[in-house]
């Protein structure tokens, strides 16, 4: 991750960009990016994909000089996990560049709203199945409860919500292919 964070930071630099500036041109946030450059927070590829069409090169080049190739192997110990307000979330995919696809493990604590998700470029879809407990997936104007053993799909560009509305937890998994907002 310290690689990653030292790689963005250079071409952004010889780039001549401030973070402001990156931020502007690849729609993440200066705080994020701030974060990932700080190697305090791992992005996710959809971010990771953002940042390197906000610098203009190839998510690969970012990924890695030639010498070490992306991961397509994820270990147990290598998940990817944040903890944004006491809900867990583990990116369980390889990242591999090109390709806009993730599988996310979520546990929401019981009574936890994980918040609003912005729309996606058209194109990109959702697939949520829960494990355990109980979700209620709010998609734009229609909000319907998924209990364990059930599963929906959405297409994602649109605002979504996800939230336990249980007293125990919800653990649930998303497979999202995330399209790239046309220029």
């Amino acid at each position: 991750m310290e690689e990653l964070a030292r790689r963005i930071q250079r071409v952004r630099t010889e780039r001549e960009l401030t973070l402001a500036a990156l931020a502007e041109r690849s729609s993440v946030s200066v705080s994020m990016l701030s974060a990932i450059e700080r190697a305090a927070k791992a992005p996710t590829v959809l971010v990771l994909d953002r940042i390197a069409d906000g610098l203009g090169v190839p998510l690969a080049s970012l990924l890695g000089s030639g010498e070490d190739p992306p991961r397509l192997v994820v270990r147990r110990q290598q998940e990817r996990s944040v903890h944004p307000a006491g809900w867990e979330k583990a990116v369980l995919s390889p990242v591999v560049a090109g390709v806009n696809f993730e599988l996310i493990r979520v546990t929401l604590p019981p009574g936890c709203d994980a918040g609003a998700f912005p729309a996606y470029a058209p194109g990109s879809h959702e697939y949520v199945a829960v494990e355990a407990g109980a979700l209620r997936l709010t998609v734009g104007d229609q909000v319907v409860r998924l209990d364990a053993g059930e599963s929906a799909y959405f297409e994602a560009d649109q605002v979504h919500e996800y939230a336990n509305p249980d007293d125990t937890p919800c653990t649930y998994y998303v497979a999202a292919l995330i399209m790239r907002a046309r220029r």
